[in-house]
C-alpha cells in the first residue's frame, strides 16, 4: 500500500513539476555574448584558485549577462562562452554594442599547460575562438 501511495506521490510531483518548466510563457531565452578579451596570468601553481576576468560585448539593451559555460575539452582544455539572456517581450531594443566584464574562479588541477579557447563568434559557419595558453610552475 505504502509503495503504491509513493509511486502515485511520485507521478503527480513530475506532472506537476514538468509543467512549471514550460518555455511557453518565457520572455527570455539564452544566447551566447562575445568574447572581446581575456585577462589569465603569466603562470599557474598547481591547486591554486585563480579569478579569471573576461569582458565580452551585450549586442542590445535587452540583453543581460548570465553567466558562464566553462566546458572541459580536454583534460587540460577548456572551451569558454559568456551566456547572456535577451528578452523577447521588448518590441524596441537599443542596438548599442556595450562591453562588460565578468570573471569566474579557476582551480589548477593538472601540472600541464592549460588551453582556454574562449569563443569570440561564428565567421562563415566556424566557431571562433581566442586561444590563450597558461603554463603551470
Amino acid at each position: 500500500m505504502k509503495k503504491s501511495f509513493f509511486k502515485i506521490l511520485f507521478v503527480f510531483v513530475a506532472l506537476s513539476f514538468s509543467s512549471c518548466l514550460s518555455d511557453d510563457d518565457s520572455n527570455f531565452h539564452f544566447v551566447p555574448l562575445q568574447i572581446v578579451s581575456a585577462d589569465l596570468p603569466e603562470s599557474f601553481t598547481i591547486n591554486e584558485s585563480y579569478d579569471i576576468q573576461v569582458t565580452y560585448a551585450l549586442p542590445d539593451a535587452c540583453t543581460g549577462f548570465s553567466g558562464f559555460d566553462v566546458v572541459n575539452k580536454d583534460t587540460t582544455v577548456r572551451n569558454v562562452a559568456v551566456l547572456g539572456l535577451k528578452r523577447t517581450d521588448q518590441e524596441v531594443c537599443a542596438t548599442s554594442t556595450q562591453e562588460q566584464t565578468a570573471s569566474f574562479k579557476f582551480i589548477v588541477n593538472y601540472s600541464q599547460t592549460y588551453t582556454f579557447r574562449f569563443w569570440q563568434g561564428e565567421e562563415n559557419g566556424e566557431q571562433q575562438y581566442l586561444e590563450i595558453e597558461v603554463p603551470v610552475n
